[in-house]
């Protein structure tokens, strides 16, 4: 669960980024921004494919890394508003973002699981 404070920043990078690396990787993509990653603002970025999604996060302890892979459809990102390759959003953007929802309020697939087959009970013997 990702809960920033009330003066921290969401940033979405819109390029797509190679999700194999982790914490060091990914503030090198935020200083690629021309951004400094331990300012305390939130960082997102998704795979080519937008199926995966890594957010950055220096909590003035350490590092927070939260990962999500979507089971079915793609994480739908604003729109830029010129040539950036970041957008600012707010909390509830963000949690949009992360439910798979399109910011455009189209509707999207969405995963559900498969209903389990019945299970025929077992009798006990005494």
């Amino acid at each position: 669960m990702l809960s920033p404070g009330p003066n921290t920043r969401i940033f979405v990078g819109l390029d797509p980024v190679d999700m194999r690396g982790s914490f060091d990787a990914l503030a090198g993509h935020v200083r690629r921004l021309h951004r400094d990653p331990v300012d305390g603002h939130l960082y997102l970025f998704v795979n080519r494919r937008r199926r995966l999604l890594k957010a950055l996060w220096f909590d003035r302890t350490g590092w927070a890394l939260y990962s999500k892979r979507l089971e079915r459809g793609t994480f739908e990102l604003p729109q830029p508003t010129g040539d950036e390759r970041q957008v600012q959003v707010d909390p509830a953007q963000l949690a949009m973002i992360l439910e798979g929802i399109d910011l455009r309020a189209r509707r999207r697939l969405r995963y559900h699981r498969p209903p389990r087959s019945p299970t025929t009970p077992t009798t006990r013997s005494p």
